[in-house]
């Protein structure tokens, strides 16, 4: 068994969790508080976002490594997990954080986060999976890998996001180039008008 693929998973989160910090830490205390138009979150919820969803996947992917393909987030009691609900309530707790300790935090979730990814073979993120939907897109059953390969474009995902209240810095050459993406793209498109559920 192999996992040469989830290295080169690895090796991608990496990369842009350094550019998004980078990114980050550019930031003055005024734009970190700007709100992010069509969002109920500000740029600095969104660096919040990005640190506090790694503890739910990485026991997802502890589940995977002991054979057993859970939902993320999957509840004990049978309901439905909310991933939208889940997000804005970890959200809001860190409100009045610094970015120094939200950082901290996210650092530590990764850590974790890419210690539990490195377990998995090939063979494993070959699986289908349950994506449960969010409050844009419906649920749907995918590949592991093709939810990971998504996945590792989460932080420019969300600086795409962040830049709609920061238009001085959308036209920066690293930033536009970052999220030139075809898969930050389509998610922007995804995510474009109300809620559907």
């Amino acid at each position: 068994m192999s996992n040469d693929a989830v290295l080169k998973l690895v090796d991608r989160f990496k990369q842009n969790r350094v550019q998004f910090i980078d990114f980050c830490r550019s930031l003055s205390e005024e734009e970190l508080e700007r709100d992010v138009p069509d969002s109920t979150y500000t740029v600095k919820d969104f660096v919040s976002h990005l640190g506090t969803l790694d503890p739910a996947l990485t026991q997802q992917f502890d589940a995977l490594a002991a054979g057993r393909a859970e939902e993320i987030g999957r509840r004990e009691d049978g309901e439905p997990f909310d991933i939208d609900r889940y997000n804005d309530a970890l959200v809001a707790e860190r409100r009045g954080w610094t970015l120094d300790r939200i950082l901290e935090e996210a650092a530590q979730n990764r850590e974790q986060f890419l210690a539990a990814l490195a377990k998995l073979m090939n063979e494993q993120i070959g699986q289908t999976m349950r994506f449960t939907g969010d409050n844009k897109r419906p649920p749907a059953d995918v590949t592991f890998e093709v939810f990971l390969k998504g996945l590792t474009r989460h932080d420019a995902i969300h600086v795409a996001d962040m830049v709609k209240a920061l238009p001085e810095r959308s036209e920066d050459p690293a930033i536009k180039q970052w999220i030139n993406d075809v898969v930050v793209q389509w998610y922007q498109k995804a995510m474009a008008g109300p809620a559907t559920r």
